[in-house]
């Protein structure tokens, strides 16, 4: 059973790149708290609480977002659904929560993660990562923190499709072709590559 995890925020008055960039100074994050109900509350939040949330979440992982007003704390069910980093700094700019109804499906992209020795990479192929996460669709407590791939039969020239993806009980892998996520390759083409001659 996952870790119920909680992250109090604050309401944000100030707006604007100014307004933003002095929360930044004192080590707050601005951010927007978000639902399918169309709430948009603009929020602060402490950049040390945030990133070790962040570090045990990551973005499928549904914890208590504690608003805290002047009327008293609201707790919402959320996802952290984007963050925005500073493109040199070890900081994070900017933040976006999105609310979510515990008894309804909800759609997101999980990672992908892979087990096994392919039986082809023993036989000289190499295993390739198509797809590094999968989309898929389940209600927000039943949302696993990855999808596991057993590679352990696959020989040269196979792949495992996304159809064929064992998921956990509850989820529903999202997609309109059948589309490989892994497989094993050959890896002469690549290797004949810089050699070649016109």
């Amino acid at each position: 059973m996952k870790e119920q995890l909680s992250l109090a925020v604050k309401p944000r008055s100030g707006r604007g790149k100014g307004a933003c960039r002095r929360l930044r100074v004192e080590s707050l994050v601005p951010g927007i708290f978000y639902d399918s109900k169309g709430t948009n509350i603009p929020v602060l939040v402490d950049e040390l609480p945030l990133t070790k949330l962040r570090q045990k979440a990551g973005s499928s992982h549904v914890f208590d977002l504690i608003i805290e007003s002047e009327s008293g704390a609201e707790t919402r069910p959320s996802l952290i659904w984007n963050v925005q980093r500073h493109p040199f700094k070890p900081r994070i700019t900017h933040v976006d929560f999105y609310g979510v109804d515990l008894d309804k499906v909800i759609r997101v992209s999980v990672p992908v993660v892979v087990t096994g020795k392919a039986k082809g990479v023993v036989l000289g192929g190499k295993l390739e990562i198509f797809r590094d996460m999968i989309e898929i669709e389940c209600l927000p407590m039943a949302i696993p923190d990855k999808v596991v791939v057993d590679v352990t039969a696959l020989d040269t020239n196979e792949n495992v499709s996304v159809a064929d993806v064992v998921m956990p009980e509850g989820v529903k892998a999202v997609y309109d072709d059948n589309f490989a996520v892994v497989g094993v390759v050959y890896e002469t083409e690549e290797e004949e590559k810089p050699g070649a001659e016109s």
